[in-house]
């Protein structure tokens, strides 16, 4: 577990430049928008996630607390579809940075 949570941590913050045209627009409410590359939300949700799960379990340890089986699993996923999404976006940022290379 620890391992694939440092891969990524490595894969999803370690991100090459993309070129600006793969950036994609979300719109807001208001009708402001922001412009958003998709690689940095996944990489950045995935960062929060693995961090919240990681400040759960030492707080759990620190205050000598016995966690429910189900508030371990919620630690589990969170920890592991953190450390995918990070992987993930350095998987797709190192694809484009190739493809972009290579044009």
């Amino acid at each position: 577990m620890m391992l694939y949570g440092a891969a990524g941590f490595y894969l999803g913050i370690d991100l090459p430049r993309a070129p600006p045209d793969h950036r994609i627009h979300l719109p807001l409410r208001n009708g402001l928008g922001s412009r958003a590359d998709a690689v940095e939300l996944l990489t950045a949700a995935g960062t929060f996630l693995a961090a919240v799960a990681a400040v759960v379990s030492v707080s759990s340890i620190v205050l000598d607390e016995t966690a429910r089986s189900s508030a371990a699993l919620l630690i589990v996923l969170g920890w592991g579809i953190g450390s995918t999404m990070q992987i993930a976006a350095g998987i797709i940022a190192r694809m484009r940075a190739d493809d972009s290379a290579t044009s």
